[in-house]
């Protein structure tokens, strides 16, 4: 079984500039994964051509099932609010997306408030530094039918505002969780190294550096997980789009039904209010 986790760019190139969609669907389709995750997606964006990132990739991987959770509804960095339940299908939207080749039987969606105030942001096409305002947050969770039994997969993409984020991955990881079967959650935690299966409670899947795309240094795109899996192994692989590189996560064996209530989940500490 293979998953991966993408931070997309939005289909953009490593330096920020245009990319046909099919450089992003060729790159997802090559993965072979059985599950992919998304992180930075737009739905119905001008500056991406108008198109359903999620849905493009979907149908060219031949998936089941899939879903793009919007974050946020309008234009990111101009005018938008936060998203929410009522929201259609249509609308210009930036989020998240999860894909699947196996049927998913529930989906759950947990949302994440922004830190206030404006940060510096290293952005590595430009080698600049810039200050950005946060923005809303939202983790995508599939309760997947998949072969040997049931499999809870996540993703989120967690705030680049140092300590906000870890108050986001406890909340995200305790929601994710509360399934009770085995899980992981491939993500985009803005958070580096070690750092996220520590305050967690989780394990790590695999390290590898996964930013920037052209030499990365650091990996803050994660799988870690809760409950008996397989031994897995990961790549960080290079493709023509983002300044991420792509995880990819191999499990090496059959799922094994789980005994019992989840270890590693973490108590009524959490994160501030509202997080």
């Amino acid at each position: 079984m293979r998953l991966a986790s993408f931070n997309i760019l939005h289909g953009r190139a490593f330096d920020g500039s245009h990319a046909p969609l099919d450089h992003l669907v060729d790159a997802c389709v090559s993965f072979e994964a059985d599950v992919v995750c998304l992180q930075e997606v737009d739905r119905n964006q001008q500056r991406s051509g108008g198109v359903d990132q999620t849905a493009a990739v979907a149908d060219a991987m031949g998936a089941k099932a899939w879903r793009f959770q919007p974050a946020l509804i309008g234009e990111p960095g101009g005018q938008w609010r936060v998203a929410g339940d009522d929201d259609g299908d249509d609308g210009p939207g930036y989020g998240v997306g999860l894909i699947s080749r196996w049927p998913v039987t529930r989906w759950r969606v947990t949302r994440l408030t922004a830190a206030r105030g404006r940060w510096p942001v290293f952005v590595p096409g430009r080698r600049a530094v810039i200050l950005l305002a946060d923005e809303p947050r939202v983790c995508l969770t599939a309760e997947i039918d998949a072969p040997g039994g049931r499999l809870v997969v996540a993703t989120t993409h967690l705030s680049f505002v140092p300590g906000w984020n870890i108050a986001q991955l406890r909340r995200a990881t305790r929601e994710v969780a509360a399934s009770g079967s085995p899980c992981i959650v491939l993500s985009d935690f803005n958070v580096p190294g070690p750092v996220p299966a520590r305050v967690s409670g989780w394990r790590s899947l695999g390290r590898a550096p996964t930013f920037p795309a052209d030499r990365p240094s650091v990996q803050i795109d994660h799988a870690i997980a809760l409950g008996r899996l397989p031994a897995a192994t990961v790549e960080a692989r290079r493709v023509p789009v983002s300044d991420h590189r792509a995880l990819l996560v191999d499990l090496h064996g059959p799922l094994r039904a789980p005994s019992g209530p989840p270890s590693g989940v973490l108590g009524p500490s959490g994160p501030p209010s509202g997080v």
